[in-house]
């Protein structure tokens, strides 16, 4: 499992399965895991802002130079598996661990999974998955998520569907951050995310998450994705977690509301 780097990221072989990241910092490990509509470079705000912790942001298989799974429709387990593969051959034991979107349903899995590895557990803007959708709905949010790549290309589906996920505040710069990333999304990794959305309950890992794990959820009051009622939908299942709404901000918090986000992260950080 030899590991190779570049200026800006690492590589691994997990046994077949390559998975790439970037990294920041030394210390307790803070594990960043991104959205269905991003990558590892979408947590640069985020890399150098934990001075006491190795700070780790990864391509999600299909994503990045990591290789997509082999599942064409692989559940939230899928990419957990990975990622304690992962954890395991770099050598890391206990994380503190973050979820963006998409990311939430990986780390509530991975938590659930796991509870000893997980310090703190952050979940932001959570998608909270699919499955309690009558079916109609689910197939018709499924096909017009992979349809918008299919009939426009990765880049007319990120101008059509980044802007909406910042906030009212949001500069120039954000937006074209956030469209080159969507812009960045590959085909097949993004339609394997999208079918793990499609199938994805949250609510299901949530419950088995035992209290020893300190959950937060943080969300944005203007997001237009997974909006406020959404994410309070799930904080009621969980009447322990500590919530946090960010005022102003859209679905994108690590870009335009950092300095906020950053702050409830370090605050909620065990190791």
């Amino acid at each position: 499992m030899a590991a190779l780097s570049s200026t800006d990221e690492h590589l691994i072989d997990l046994d077949g399965q390559r998975l790439s990241w970037r990294e920041a910092g030394t210390g307790a490990a803070l594990v960043l895991l991104h959205g269905i509509g991003s990558n590892a470079g979408s947590w640069q705000r985020q890399l150098s802002a934990f001075p006491n912790h190795r700070v780790l942001a990864w391509n999600a298989p299909g994503y990045g130079d990591s290789s997509h799974l082999q599942e064409a429709a692989p559940d939230a387990g899928a990419y957990a598996r990975v990622l304690t593969h992962w954890l395991e051959a770099l050598g890391i034991q206990r994380i503190d661990l973050v979820g963006h979107s998409l990311g939430c349903l990986i780390a509530a899995r991975f938590a659930a999974d796991h509870p000893e590895r997980v310090a703190s557990l952050t979940l932001a803007s959570i998608a909270a998955g699919h499955a309690r959708l009558a079916p109609d709905d689910r197939k018709r949010l499924l096909d017009g998520r992979i349809g918008d790549v299919d009939e426009l290309g990765p880049r007319g589906m990120a101008e059509k569907r980044g802007p909406r996920l910042l906030g009212p505040k949001a500069t120039a710069e954000q937006i074209h951050q956030v469209i080159d990333a969507m812009a960045a999304v590959d085909p097949v990794g993004y339609a394997q995310a999208a079918r793990m959305l499609s199938g994805g309950d949250i609510l299901e890992d949530l419950q088995r998450l035992p209290e020893s794990v300190p959950l937060q959820i943080v969300f944005g009051g203007a997001d237009l994705i997974t909006t406020p009622e959404a994410n309070r939908r799930v904080a009621s299942q969980v009447p322990r977690a500590t919530v946090i709404e960010i005022p102003d901000a859209g679905h994108a918090l690590s870009v335009d509301a950092a300095e906020s986000f950053n702050a409830a992260i370090a605050a909620h950080l065990r190791t």
